[in-house]
């Protein structure tokens, strides 16, 4: 699936820098991917995926923290230390 969502998504990035269809055909496919992007469904999704790489993060970091390179394991715990108390309120919409 990851595969499949790249390549769509180079071969929509190829059409517009490519297309000689104008600014009008440019400016269709812009609205087209932001009603996309700002549909809820595909934002729940995105949410959904970013709380579950989070997740398993933390448990590799758990499983295998002491054998991780030392600036990986410092970049690690400033991230986690600048995160604490701070709600991520990316992908969530009053809808």
């Amino acid at each position: 699936m990851r595969y499949r969502l790249t390549f769509i998504t180079g071969a929509a990035v190829g059409y517009v820098l490519g297309a000689r269809a104008g600014r009008e055909r440019y400016e269709e496919l812009r609205k087209g991917a932001r009603r996309i992007a700002q549909n809820p469904a595909v934002r729940n999704t995105a949410e959904t995926a970013a709380v579950n790489g989070r997740a398993l993060v933390t448990r590799t970091v758990d499983k295998v923290g002491d054998r991780l390179p030392g600036s990986v394991g410092e970049r690690i715990r400033s991230l986690r230390e600048r995160g604490q108390g701070v709600d991520d309120d990316w992908g969530t919409s009053n809808t």
